[in-house]
């Protein structure tokens, strides 16, 4: 008989204790696809994605909202057409039920349809195409940086306001992120009264930029670089070989953290605008760059923090639904309903398209105990990615291209 008592209350207890268990404890791990760039000109970029994912996933210890999170990692190569067969390789092989990447712009919509047709929620830690959150806004698709242009449009107005140029020469690379931003650029550069009378494009891989600086109109007050990846690296270095003495303007990309420290003093008073700078002075960006330097001795950028907080949308998103994915919809309303108080963005919150409104800063290239650094000389607050115009009058315009932009 004792034997009996002690056998049932072990089996009670034993029952007790499985349904104890939330159903996302017994529940499988959340799988997410992760998509990056291992090779080619964005090869430095996709680096620096892998290691602010990493960054997020250890303070999460590998968990979210009570979930064991399993990443997936695959290589894109920077190439639409091997971007698409990952992405489906990802979903169909693997059963990645949320997507973090790709990396660049043209990946981004070479995937687009895919996206749509399986809806499958995807965030985006860097890839800024612009139509992604405006006139062809994906309902499955959050962005967790700025669009191509957000930072830009603040860069033309100061570029005219605040530093009195009239005259401008733009370079930057052949594809949609240097189309997009470049447009966004002399948009207000021209509206305050400044013009772009030169614009110059150079393939993605070019090899070198000699042949684009001999062209470069000697009456201009500065250029404006825009590239993406390692580009501004040798753009910056023969431009300086060159014995150019125009001022330069940078694109966000141009002079990023994650390629600075290539750099040597032909960087140096080089202005840009981002929405993020290692060198902005709060306690959340303190401490994550200490945390990035400690883990990888180099600063964070535009791709490492732009995967961190992909992932940290992730964890918010999966605690307001407490881990539960199973209702797709109900999840992609949590993720464009992600407001974080403090990042090392600065506060963030989402649009009704699934765009970040973020800080912009004008930073400037200093160097500071024997490092490179973009110093903030200046914040616009809660910047939209329609700058100042508001969704319906910028909507009715065409997206900005390489053949169009709104500029007068």
């Amino acid at each position: 008989m004792v034997r009996t008592r002690i056998f049932l209350s072990t089996t009670i207890l034993a029952a007790w204790a499985w349904t104890a268990l939330t159903p996302l404890q017994a529940a499988e791990p959340l799988k997410v696809g992760f998509m990056t760039v291992r090779s080619g000109a964005l090869a430095a970029g996709g680096r620096q994605m892998e290691e602010g994912l990493k960054l997020c996933m250890d303070e999460h210890r590998g968990e979210m909202a009570g979930r064991k999170i399993e990443i997936i990692t695959a290589d894109t190569a920077g190439q639409p057409a091997v971007t698409k067969t990952k992405a489906q390789e990802l979903v169909e092989r693997d059963g990645a039920q949320v997507l973090i990447g790709p990396l660049a712009a043209f990946e981004a919509l070479a995937i687009d349809d895919y996206i749509r047709q399986t809806k499958t929620p995807i965030i985006s830690p860097s890839a800024a195409a612009e139509d992604l959150t405006q006139r062809k806004p994906n309902p499955w698709f959050v962005r967790a940086v700025g669009t191509s242009a957000q930072a830009h449009h603040a860069l033309g107005e100061y570029a005219a306001k605040d530093l009195h140029y009239k005259k401008i020469a733009i370079i930057a690379d052949d594809f949609a992120f240097g189309h997009e931003l470049s447009a966004g650029f002399q948009r207000t550069f021209e509206q305050n009264g400044g013009k772009v009378v030169q614009k110059l494009w150079s393939p993605l891989n070019a090899a070198e930029y000699g042949t684009y600086i001999t062209q470069i109109d000697p009456s201009v007050d500065a250029v404006f670089a825009g590239f993406a990846g390692g580009n501004g690296i040798k753009f910056l270095g023969e431009y300086k070989n060159y014995g150019m003495q125009k001022p330069v303007l940078g694109a966000m990309t141009t002079v990023d953290e994650g390629i600075l420290k290539r750099m040597g003093d032909e960087a140096v008073g080089v202005i840009s605008s981002g929405w993020y700078s290692a060198a902005t002075d709060t306690p959340a960006n303190k401490k994550f760059v200490e945390a990035v330097r400690k883990a990888y001795n180099a600063d964070p950028g535009y791709y490492t923090v732009g995967a961190y907080m992909a992932c940290q949308f992730l964890n918010n998103a999966l605690e307001q639904v407490k881990g539960d994915i199973s209702d797709k919809a109900a999840f992609m309303k949590a993720l464009r309903s992600v407001n974080i108080s403090q990042s090392p963005y600065g506060p963030v919150k989402l649009d009704a398209y699934g765009q970040p409104i973020l800080d912009v800063s004008i930073r400037k290239v200093e160097k500071k105990d024997g490092r490179l650094q973009n110093t903030v000389i200046k914040t616009y607050p809660a910047v939209s990615q329609f700058w100042t115009y508001g969704a319906d009058e910028f909507l009715k315009s065409p997206v900005y291209s390489r053949d169009w932009t709104a500029a007068k």
